[in-house]
């Protein structure tokens, strides 16, 4: 008994010291918003404030939706001519069985700008800009989509209160998500 005993201590120190490989991926997402105070200063690229922030839930719908498209199985691609972010002023709490953004009525989805979602090695970038006349409410929750609607599959949301967008305001509101 105190040989085997012996033994077993020993292995313990060895797997210890090797650390036995296991696979493991990690997401890490970073949402960016550029606050600009009007059209001449995004085109000109100052923003009056720059706010990053990290996190968020995969939703359910997005995570069948990811799966049925890496297999072949159909759906929806989030590609630059189907995503959107959307943009809602619920500060609900995100949690993965939801679909879509949780406001009632002060949401909107950005269609994404030319060239995005765009890939960089391993890190894929969404990007959507809200002109002056667009999502002027309270900005509390993010979401990536296939489709302009909550109707849509939504992959993801953030819920993160960035201050309110008025009239005349562009904003953008960038996810960059890498996987590791």
């Amino acid at each position: 008994m105190k040989k085997l005993t012996a033994i077993t201590e020993a292995l313990l120190r060895l797997f210890r010291k090797i650390r036995l490989v296991s696979d493991r991926g990690v997401l890490t997402k970073v949402w960016t918003i550029r606050k600009y105070a009007d059209d001449a200063a995004f085109m000109a690229g100052t923003p009056f404030a720059v706010s990053t922030f990290k996190q968020n839930v995969l939703l359910n719908e997005g995570i069948a939706e990811m799966w049925d498209l890496i297999i072949g199985a159909g759906g929806t691609a989030f590609s630059e001519a189907n995503s959107y972010i959307g943009i809602g002023d619920s500060d609900t709490a995100a949690a993965a069985s939801q679909t879509g953004l949780q406001a009632v009525t002060n949401k909107y989805y950005a269609a994404m700008a030319s060239t995005y979602p765009s890939r960089s090695g391993q890190t894929v970038t969404w990007r959507g800009v809200v002109g002056g006349s667009y999502g002027n409410h309270a900005w509390k929750e993010f979401t990536v989509a296939n489709g302009n609607s909550d109707s849509a599959k939504n992959m993801n949301r953030k819920v993160s209160d960035q201050g309110t967008k008025i009239s005349g305001q562009t904003w953008t509101v960038d996810l960059a998500i890498t996987l590791s």
